[in-house]
């Protein structure tokens, strides 16, 4: 567990995380992070769970069109 202290950032209100989760998440300021809610609170991601699933779509897309997409290419 990874205890996170709120701060006054400006007018709003900012959390400092640690060398190790910024390492972790593989993010660094100026970073973009996504707050989604789950089951048991809310979860902090540097993904975008919208284009996540985008992308999961256009691999489908992909694989079912093969040799279409082979055909366009030439």
């Amino acid at each position: 567990m990874v205890k996170l202290k709120l701060t006054t950032v400006g007018s709003s209100t900012g959390v400092v995380l640690p060398k190790e989760v910024l390492a972790r998440l593989k993010i660094e300021k100026g970073d973009v992070l996504y707050l989604t809610d789950s089951p048991d609170g809310y979860r902090i991601t540097p993904y975008d769970p919208e284009f996540a699933g985008q992308m999961e779509l256009a691999r489908r897309v992909m694989r079912e069109r093969r040799n279409v997409l082979k055909e366009l290419a030439k």
